[in-house]
């Protein structure tokens, strides 16, 4: 499965944790790799987007047809969307024809023949959750219209003729709906007689509660579609419920999945009533939290089963759903639901523990056929640490948290006798997201040089049912601290870590807990924070619209809540913090803009506490091009090699004491 690689060295043997030699380069983890995601499939071919940091982080769509694999869309095209920040759904294929989005102007784009054309010129309008209608000929797009300064981008729903002759300049589609805050999936029946689609409002967030409505579709002549009659067939009942992903089965059942239950599982619509049925009861997730367009974490088949991927305890597993029952599958380790392939298995992302994420096809029971891997890890099966999940006692006895814990893997070397290794703990971005056990060079960077890592599923983190993510309303920046700190004396009592060699990372939202960590407790010699929150008013007054409102969920209405507001941001907790903290910050991040992290740097330096930030031109929410990608990890390990005074090379030393941002390209 993986290669032996010892990263030119042939010496084996005791080395103290942390110094270790390892095969997982800068080079490999920045370079080398490429991000896949979002597969799809029309027919026999099947198509996914590659993030490749080599070339500036573009996402390229590739097609894999008759056993050969080959780019669709060359430079610059940049297949993605910026709607919400986040993206997703940003191509859709249907017999032979394809459209995407391009990233870097917003334009949309057809494919067919081998032979691209603008369908829109973009002009401040932005596209994503493409979705042909059954015969390939209108084009269903969220669309968030950036055009009105000092105002909220609008949403709508709209259709696009993809025959139609018409000027990309001027074409910015037929709105079908609009007036929601929010606007998601539209889904067209197979039939063409209806769209189903998701909405919310302002100060929800989609898995607080959202609506599923669904609407006739009528046409008249060559006209666009127009919608009749629309009605709610979830959601609008006064009780907070997230529905999300509708589908339609290929009898024209119209599915969804809803955490009225607690859990998000599945349920059927009939489009006469109100009334779901469930398909499936369990006490375990099926769906994903809402972050991004396009998520599919089930997929109706046409011999009537359902395929979905079910998350139980922070892991997933595959099962198929009919006439109520449930039977596990074994189509390897999914990272979203896997899509039929025309007469020959199915095609998914597969993400294993313990080699690099993969698209492949295949067959349950079966090895799965690579179509391309991420990348080829030079490291031996001993070199891979694996994800063991622990429980441990929240405090004040609410409970048990959850987490995965990764001892350190090198196949050349271990640890002194006696010694026990220090400690990385990872707080996840989002709040409202998850750590999962999919192989992650965030662990194995660590992992590979000697450190243990912690990656915890703290309270809010999605995975473990609605009453579980609701731990984290109104106490974020408490809670989720709360369990980090836990889980590190629980390591810590149980002998797994050294209690005196313990960091902490996060990133965006995991920022404000590293951070805040710091703050409450005396556990962490040093943090790291990257793009991370530091001011909670800043925060609620400048972010982009989709999370403008999040924080009233997190922390309270602003600014009637201000004083809690003040209490809970870093930059008020900068005379607690008197350890060293890294900062590392995109210029061209619009979700928490760089002042953030300016404004933290000064006040802790103000006080004396060594910190570094380093900002990165060109780069957002997120890191993509491989000089960032590379020069972050060298400075994060040589930081904690300095604060835990471990060797580290003279070439990475970062500067505790400079009075100015470090700012490369």
């Amino acid at each position: 499965m993986t290669q032996s690689g010892t990263s030119g060295t042939t010496d084996t043997g005791t080395r103290p944790y942390g110094t270790w030699p390892s095969p997982v380069s800068a080079a490999l983890v920045a370079g080398k790799t490429v991000a896949l995601s979002d597969v799809r499939v029309d027919g026999r071919d099947i198509y996914w987007i590659e993030g490749r940091p080599a070339e500036g982080g573009r996402r390229v769509l590739v097609r894999a047809r008759a056993g050969q694999v080959a780019d669709v869309t060359p430079a610059p095209f940049d297949v993605g969307t910026r709607v919400h920040e986040y993206g997703g759904g940003a191509y859709a294929v249907c017999q032979g024809i394809i459209a995407f989005s391009n990233r870097r102007d917003g334009s949309l784009w057809l494919v067919e023949g081998g032979k691209s054309r603008c369908l829109s010129t973009g002009a401040g309008l932005w596209y994503a959750d493409l979705t042909f209608s059954p015969d390939g000929r209108f084009l269903f797009c969220v669309r968030e219209d950036h055009r009105a300064q000092d105002e909220e981008p609008a949403a709508a729903i709209v259709v696009l003729d993809c025959t139609a002759t018409v000027d990309p300049a001027f074409n910015g589609g037929t709105p079908l709906v609009m007036g929601p805050d929010f606007l998601s999936s539209p889904r067209p029946s197979p039939d063409g007689r209806y769209l189903a689609w998701i909405e919310w409002d302002h100060p929800a967030m989609p898995w607080d509660a959202t609506r599923l409505r669904v609407a006739t579709l009528l046409q008249e002549g060559d006209d666009p579609p127009r919608l009749a009659a629309p009605w709610s067939a979830a959601g609008d009942d006064g009780q907070a419920e997230s529905v999300i992903e509708p589908c339609w089965d290929a009898a024209g059942r119209l599915l969804a999945l809803s955490d009225r239950s607690g859990w998000w599982n599945l349920y059927r619509f009939d489009t006469t009533s109100s009334s779901p049925v469930a398909l499936a009861p369990m006490e375990a997730e099926i769906g994903q939290p809402h972050w991004v367009f396009g998520l599919r974490s089930y997929v109706p088949l046409h011999d009537g089963s359902i395929l979905a991927m079910v998350i139980n305890d922070g892991d997933t597993r595959m099962v198929s759903i009919r006439d109520g029952g449930v039977t596990p599958l074994d189509l390897g380790h999914p990272s979203g639901c896997p899509v039929p392939v025309e007469g020959d298995g199915f095609a998914w992302l597969d993400a294993p523990p313990d080699n690099a994420a993969a698209v492949v096809r295949g067959q349950p029971g079966q090895v799965p056929q690579v179509l391309r891997r991420a990348t080829e890890l030079p490291l031996s099966t001993d070199d891979i640490a694996r994800p063991a999940p622990i429980h441990f006692p929240l405090p004040d006895g609410e409970g048990t948290g959850h987490a995965f814990f990764y001892a350190p893997a090198n196949a050349r070397y271990h640890g002194p006798e006696g010694e026990k290794p220090p400690l990385v703990v990872v707080a996840h971005g989002g709040p409202t997201g998850r750590a999962n056990p999919a192989f992650s060079f965030k662990v194995q960077w660590w992992t590979s040089r000697g450190f243990a890592v912690v990656d915890v599923n703290y309270g809010g983190s999605t995975g473990f049912g609605r009453a579980y993510r609701q731990r984290l309303e109104r106490q974020w920046g408490v809670v989720d601290v709360d369990d980090c700190i836990a889980a590190c004396h629980y390591l810590a009592t149980t002998g797994q870590v050294d209690p005196a060699r313990i960091v902490i990372r996060g990133s965006s939202a995991g920022g404000l807990t590293v951070l805040l960590a710091l703050a409450r407790s005396d556990l962490f010699a040093a943090g790291t924070s990257l793009y991370g929150v530091t001011d909670l008013r800043a925060l609620a007054q400048d972010t982009h619209k989709f999370e403008s409102r999040y924080l009233d969920t997190l922390v309270g209405p602003y600014p009637a809540d201000e004083a809690t507001y003040l209490a809970r941001s870093p930059i008020t907790q900068v005379a607690d913090i008197r350890v060293p903290v890294l900062f590392l910050q995109g210029l061209d991040d619009r979700v928490v803009p760089p002042a953030q992290a300016e404004s933290m740097v000064a006040a802790l330096r103000g006080r004396g506490v060594p910190c570094a930030l380093y900002e990165f031109e060109g780069e957002g929410h997120g890191f993509r091009q491989e000089a960032t990608i590379r020069r972050a990890w060298e400075l994060e390990l040589a930081f904690y090699q300095q604060v835990l005074r471990l060797p580290v090379s003279p070439a990475l030393h970062v500067d505790l004491t400079a009075r100015q941002s470090a700012k490369t390209v």
